[in-house]
């Protein structure tokens, strides 16, 4: 039997700890579990210690970010002895099945190097919908998948390759872990996962989708939730890093001054000024961002210290 390890990051987690928790205990998989809580003041870290003893909980002594954090947990995983490393968001939860039946579909993969991530098929809180960041990722994989028309006809297959599903629910091989690495400490929170498959696909590896397998992932239903001006729009960014785009450093530098051009010459002037800011943050840590990028390119546990 593999050792699985689910890795939890918490914050303010008490809206969704009970179901999050107990499910991890009914799944039909034995599985164990670390929770990183990036300090929490909703009685979260009390609650898991007393009501989970079986989980192996640390305490953070500061809010260091999604990624970070999972760090963290992948890194203790990984020097226990973690086959599988389990990365599901706080609202989130499993069905009993859930694991048995992803791990099934590893298991009858042809081949299983080109394996990154393995995600199940994502409902929302109701648990009567598809999880409307799935339905966007389905779609723009179209072309590619048919899962829509398989869907319609039932003619389902074990899995589809997709381009990217968000880290709500991520299954990653030990290989995954041992040739990407972890999370790019440069993201706080948004972009990390964009980040990451990114340099998966570099790394000549794939994200997959188990039809046959479902979880709950109890986000908010809006494909706007992303507070760009609190968050900063981090496309550039994950573009200048991404190394599977030839020149982006460049590119990125010459498409963000056209844009300030044009914005300033049509009296555009907000949106002039709020790229012209984006240009001062972005270039002014283009050293460290092309730095980042050669980085990622080497293939070992990069962010990681194993």
């Amino acid at each position: 039997m593999p050792k699985i390890y689910f890795i939890i990051v918490t914050y303010n987690a008490m809206k969704w700890a009970e179901r999050c928790f107990t499910s991890l205990r009914q799944s039909s998989i034995p599985i164990q579990c670390i929770v990183i809580d990036n300090g929490s003041t909703d009685n979260t870290q009390e609650y898991i210690q007393s009501n989970f003893p079986e989980i192996d909980f640390i305490q953070s002594s500061e809010n260091l970010g999604f990624g970070k954090a999972n760090n963290i947990g992948i890194e203790k995983a990984y020097k226990e002895g973690a086959d599988f490393f389990y990365l599901m968001n706080q609202d989130a939860w499993i069905y009993p099945d859930s694991l048995e039946k992803l791990l099934g579909v590893y298991n009858n993969h042809p081949n299983h190097e080109e394996i990154g991530i393995i995600s199940p098929m994502h409902v929302d809180g109701s648990e009567k919908y598809l999880d409307i960041f799935l339905d966007k990722y389905i779609a723009q994989n179209c072309e590619k998948t048919r899962l829509i028309s398989d869907l319609y006809f039932q003619t389902l297959k074990p899995f589809y390759e997709l381009n990217f599903i968000n880290a709500a629910h991520w299954l990653l091989p030990k290989k995954t872990i041992e040739v990407v690495g972890g999370f790019n400490p440069y993201f706080f929170h948004y972009g990390e996962d964009i980040e990451y498959t990114n340099r998966l696909l570099f790394h000549k590896k794939k994200t997959i989708l188990v039809p046959g397998s479902k979880v709950v992932h109890d986000g908010i239903q809006s494909l706007n939730k992303i507070d760009y001006n609190k968050y900063k729009n981090l496309r550039i960014e994950t573009n200048i890093i991404n190394p599977g785009l030839p020149d982006a450093p460049r590119l990125e530098k010459k498409s963000l001054k056209q844009s300030i051009v044009k914005n300033l010459i049509t009296g555009n002037f907000h949106t002039y000024k709020r790229l012209s800011q984006k240009y001062k943050e972005v270039f002014g840590e283009e050293k460290k961002l092309i730095e980042i990028r050669n980085k990622v390119t080497q293939v070992g546990p990069t962010f990681l210290n194993l």
